[in-house]
């Protein structure tokens, strides 16, 4: 995954994860990350096969920005509670908003799990391993 320079997340799968990043950088990855150079590696995973590697791509590009941040983030129970519906959330164990995008919409007593991915927010993660990877 890439966090591109206005903030959005690219979510792409490879066979050989540093050639594509350079793709990316010099313009000739995909026109999403063209228009929002430059791009940062935040997260990559290896996958045994292609078709695991795009089944996840696929999972993960559908994620809202706050499940995304916090699987960046290595926050596996925050992801978890992300990946329920709003009204079975429990409130108690996570009372915070956790993205700039989520802030605004419970600022308008409203709560979102689109598929709305992008928007600013800040991101420190960046872990990278392996060949077949997002």
């Amino acid at each position: 995954m890439l966090k591109c320079s206005d903030g959005r997340y690219y979510t792409g799968h490879t066979d050989n994860l540093e050639h594509r990043i350079g793709q990316h950088q010099c313009g000739q990855g995909s026109q999403f990350t063209r228009n929002r150079l430059p791009v940062t590696l935040v997260w990559s995973e290896t996958f045994g096969t292609r078709i695991e590697a795009l089944e996840a791509e696929r999972i993960i590009g559908g994620w809202s920005r706050a499940k995304k941040e916090a699987m960046i983030a290595g926050n596996w129970s925050l992801v978890s509670h992300l990946a329920r519906p709003p009204k079975e959330r429990d409130k108690a164990q996570f009372p915070f908003v956790s993205s700039e995008v989520e802030k605004r919409l419970a600022r308008t007593s409203r709560f979102s799990t689109s598929l709305e991915t992008n928007g600013g927010g800040e991101v420190k993660h960046n872990l990278s391993n392996g060949r077949e990877g997002l």
